[in-house]
């Protein structure tokens, strides 16, 4: 039996190019190589694409290449000379951020008609805007915390937001993860600095409430039938979870799995986790990101469809105490795209000619 040719694509255009390259060193330490063969793609932080001469994610001696269809499959041409070096069965995108997460890359896939792990155009374009989650989220009567929006046309005024939502307020940009260019404010002077630094790297930024309550986060994978783990909580120190927190010090931060709720809360939270997943879409996988006020109230604070897999990421560790390994997970995402890739092969495409 030939070993199905995963491309595992990493890097990229993002504030978390970074973070990429760590998670991508996880998936291709833990993937099983009984079953499959091992593209490794880097994309450069300019959007350049090369095939890799080894899965050293840090390098920088690959081939530059470009993608084009196949059949039920993508090749991958050398830049050049147009000579195939190799071709793909399914496309692993270990991509955050923008060009990862929000639907341009896999825009790109769909057109290359080659199978990829995780959601499609719609949820992960949708899920990257945490203004339009929240409204579909809100639509299906799922509960959020509350916010306003500013962009580079319309700021709020600072009074009538602190009226409306009180302070401490958080500011976060729409369409970017990893707690890049967030920030916790308490004076108009804070909320003047943090939105002109939030907005300088999103045309549209999110202000919300404090919540007072626990950050909860449970791990979905799945396309019809998804499937929720024990939820997972984050406790800080360091005053909200930022990039400093996730990626950096050891200490500021710490994590229980499974989080200390009572057994009618981890109900709660992995259905309405698997309700939020089907809402907008989502297909292969997401993280579910709650907040439990100090009241009991559970709400969603946001979705992300491409979660870290670094070795301290809560994605891979809510599973884990699931009862699912790493490398069973990394099998399971790549079943659930090539079985998308193969129902979305049955739809009819009819081309009407012209006369």
């Amino acid at each position: 039996m030939s070993k199905i040719r995963v491309a595992v694509v990493f890097g990229g255009r993002s504030t978390e190019h970074e973070i990429s390259l760590i998670s991508a060193q996880g998936i291709l330490k833990n993937i099983n190589r009984d079953l499959y063969q091992i593209i490794p793609l880097k994309i450069d932080i300019e959007g350049h694409w090369f095939l890799q001469n080894s899965e050293d994610v840090h390098s920088n001696n690959g081939t530059p290449i470009t993608l084009t269809q196949g059949k039920n499959s993508a090749s991958i041409l050398e830049n050049g000379t147009g000579k195939i070096l190799q071709e793909i069965d399914i496309v692993f995108p270990v991509l955050h951020g923008v060009f990862g997460e929000d639907g341009t890359i896999q825009g790109l896939l769909k057109m290359l008609n080659v199978a990829f792990v995780g959601c499609g155009v719609l949820a992960s374009s949708t899920c990257m805007d945490k203004d339009v989650t929240k409204r579909l989220l809100r639509d299906a009567s799922i509960p959020i915390a509350p916010y306003v929006c500013a962009t580079w046309t319309h700021q709020p005024n600072f009074e009538k937001v602190k009226q409306e939502l009180g302070l401490p307020l958080f500011i976060k940009p729409a369409n970017l993860g990893s707690s890049v260019g967030v920030h916790k404010v308490n004076s108009k002077t804070e909320f003047e600095t943090a939105l002109k630094d939030a907005l300088a790297y999103d045309s549209k930024v999110l202000i919300e409430q404090n919540i007072n309550g626990r950050e909860i986060e449970v791990a979905v994978m799945g396309n019809e039938k998804p499937q929720a783990s024990l939820p997972g909580e984050i406790v800080n120190t360091a005053g909200f979870y930022d990039f400093e927190s996730k990626y950096v010090s050891k200490d500021a931060s710490s994590t229980h799995i499974p989080a200390k709720l009572t057994d009618e809360q981890i109900l709660e939270v992995r259905e309405t986790a698997k309700k939020a997943y089907a809402a907008l879409g989502c297909e292969g996988l997401a993280r579910v990101d709650f907040f439990i006020s100090a009241d009991g109230v559970i709400m969603i604070n946001e979705i992300n469809t491409l979660p870290g897999f670094t070795p301290i990421s809560m994605y891979p560790k809510m599973w884990e105490a699931t009862g699912v390994s790493y490398s069973e997970l990394i099998e399971l995402l790549i079943q659930f795209g090539l079985e998308r890739f193969e129902r979305e092969q049955q739809l009819k495409i009819v081309a009407r000619q012209v006369k």
